[in-house]
């Protein structure tokens, strides 16, 4: 992480089994400039996620409370339940310089940039959506009606994709991996995110060409 610069809010996003979390925790183990945003969510856990690591699993009712007390960026509800974000952790890892990932779905993402104009929007791609369908079944965890609802969800969300900044394709997840930092390490060279910087060079170059006159 380089002193001084600005944390960028990354957002996340795809179609489930598209491996955004597998890409998430590959970026937070191989770099050091990353923080995750922990969702809350009502849905159960699934095997092996921990509470506070993986999401903060709450019930609707506790929720419902958190979206009253104005405590969450965004909200949305996606296959009957809700997810969230919470607002306080975000904002002070990017005031720390942190880049801050949220792994959040279309609805939520579209509010995100509402709230936060410069935030970086990507979308995870798989290579075919058969591919995607065949890793939906794989994972053995949801029954075939809820394989379904989500490849018919997948097919909704396509029609949103152009409003990211960048699509990226999770063929080999190393590559994806790869990419998704490149990504984010270029958009940290955009000028409106070093308008300080730039205003210092331009003043020392007026400065000095006043003084050779």
């Amino acid at each position: 992480m380089k002193e001084g610069r600005e944390g960028i809010l990354v957002v996340i996003s795809g179609f489930a089994g598209t491996g955004k979390g597998t890409l998430v925790k590959g970026l937070l183990e191989k770099y050091d400039n990353y923080a995750l945003s922990v969702s809350m969510t009502t849905r159960n856990p699934r095997p092996g996620e921990e509470d506070g690591v993986s999401y903060f699993f709450v019930s609707r009712e506790k929720f419902e409370e958190t979206i009253a007390a104005q405590g969450l960026i965004e909200y949305a509800s996606y296959c009957d339940n809700y997810y969230g974000t919470p607002k306080a952790y975000v904002e002070e890892q990017l005031k720390q310089g942190k880049d801050v990932i949220l792994e959040i779905e279309i609805q939520g993402a579209l509010k995100i940039r509402e709230i936060y104009p410069t935030a970086l929007l990507l979308f995870v791609m798989p290579p075919s959506a058969q591919i995607l369908r065949d890793r939906l079944i794989g994972r053995g965890t949801e029954t075939p009606e809820v394989v379904k609802k989500r490849m018919d969800r997948a097919a909704q969300e396509s029609e949103g994709i152009e409003q990211y900044d960048y699509i990226v394709v999770n063929d080999k997840i190393e590559q994806c991996i790869e990419d998704t930092h490149a990504i984010i390490e270029a958009a940290h060279c955009k000028p409106f995110r070093n308008e300080r910087f730039i205003q210092t060079v331009r003043e020392d170059l007026y400065r000095m060409k006043t003084e050779t006159n």
